[in-house]
């Protein structure tokens, strides 16, 4: 996965209700530690995948302090166990795969590595509709493809990842030769912009949750989401060129974040 996979979600925010941060911490930290093992570039790949079986094997049988925490909130607060396995499902997808061929493979990816986050707070929240869920994954996956857009060239300096679809690559006349010499041309901007745009469709798409959520946890959702619509607007003002600075929310980003929330 990118690098701050799980950045432009707040983590444990103050803006949550205090009862709820406990448990949300929980669930980051099972995510972060579970993406960590699928990222560890020194161990081989059936390193990795071992770690995360065990991670599997303890969702039922926890050892670990970190998986008795989660064994615990899973029962306080009645939250599907089948989420965190989607969790460990997409990241020892991440230990074998690092290309997608369309973006129907992208969006199956999203939906067992991000969606399964929202998912998780809607349960804390007692906010489990059809339509509740629907709105939460789009937000998720839009924040997944905007961490993408914002790591292409990491994920790729790093271990030759790509997270573009091919068949999109192709139509608007990109290769791999773009990540690798960094080439910021007409053609990847075309494709940057078409991405962009999808993402921050996907999000606004989901954005009526943040307000028909109430109080505290509704400001964290729209929080949430202007963080990832302020990131995609750093992309668009970079012209796209993602290789020479990471668009990144910054201490300056955070008030306009919470004013447009608010």
């Amino acid at each position: 996965m990118g690098v701050g996979h799980y950045e432009n979600f707040p983590v444990a925010s103050l803006l949550l209700p205090s009862e709820l941060r406990q448990p949300v911490e929980v669930i980051y930290r099972f995510a972060r530690s579970a993406d960590d093992f699928a990222d560890e570039g020194d161990d081989p790949p059936e390193t990795r995948l071992r770690k995360l079986n065990d991670f599997r094997a303890q969702l039922s049988a926890p050892a670990e302090p970190l998986l008795r925490e989660v064994s615990k909130i899973i029962r306080e607060h009645e939250l599907p166990v089948a989420l965190f396995a989607d969790l460990l499902d997409a990241f020892a997808q991440d230990v074998t795969k690092k290309r997608y061929a369309n973006f129907a493979e992208l969006s199956e990816y999203c939906r067992r590595s991000a969606n399964p986050v929202g998912r998780l707070l809607l349960y804390l929240f007692k906010r489990t509709s059809d339509s509740d869920f629907r709105a939460s994954d789009a937000i998720c996956s839009a924040l997944q493809l905007i961490n993408f857009w914002q790591d292409l060239d990491v994920d790729y300096a790093k271990d030759r990842r790509v997270y573009l679809p091919q068949d999109e690559m192709a139509r608007f006349g990109v290769s791999e030769r773009h990540l690798a010499d960094k080439i910021c041309d007409d053609a990847w901007r075309a494709l940057m912009a078409f991405q962009v745009d999808r993402a921050r469709s996907l999000m606004l798409s989901g954005a009526h949750l943040g307000g028909r959520l109430p109080g505290r946890i509704g400001l964290e959702i729209r929080a949430t989401i202007q963080g990832g619509l302020r990131i995609l607007d750093k992309i668009e003002r970079a012209r796209y060129d993602v290789f020479r600075r990471r668009p990144k929310l910054g201490a300056l980003d955070w008030p306009l974040v919470f004013l447009r929330a608010v």
